[in-house]
């Protein structure tokens, strides 16, 4: 039996800037009037990135709206976030990052039983050749699943 899981955003920009390796989940730590608008869909993984520093992880640059109904009690919309994660898969994560064009992106942020949840993977810098050959294999299935529909 699985949970109810509700996707609330996704960063569609990081499997067409990069080579998707390893994907961790992990727990964000919010304040009350984040969590509101998560849950209102208000979030934007668009510039966001991972960094780690001293065994923590934390959620950079990632905007999330501020909740109009919580007036002085608001919070920062590009703060900061900690990530909750196992000691173990933080030093997993530091070794692979310290690789030449490695970092750790953000891919989606989704509902799991009422928490918000991360998912995050550690990725690899494309070539402008890799996304170029990337676009023509997105191009040509396209085309081939058109003439298949057509002519099916």
């Amino acid at each position: 039996m699985s949970p109810e899981i509700k996707i609330v955003a996704t960063n569609r920009k990081a499997s067409h800037e990069f080579f998707l390796q390893e994907r961790l989940e992990a727990g964000i730590v919010l304040q009350g009037s984040e969590i509101k608008s998560i849950r209102a869909g208000r979030i934007s993984l668009a510039e966001a990135y991972i960094r780690i520093e001293e065994d923590e992880a934390w959620l950079e640059n990632a905007h999330i709206a501020p909740y109009e109904q919580a007036s002085i009690f608001n919070h920062e919309p590009r703060r900061t976030r900690k990530l909750l994660l196992h000691r173990k898969e933080i030093y997993r994560l530091f070794n692979q990052v310290r690789q030449k064009g490695v970092t750790i992106v953000p891919l989606k942020v989704y509902l799991k039983q009422g928490r918000a949840k991360v998912e995050i993977a550690v990725a690899k810098g494309k070539k402008l050749y890799d996304k170029r050959q990337a676009i023509a294999k997105r191009d040509a299935q396209r085309e081939a699943e058109r003439d298949f529909q057509r002519n099916g």
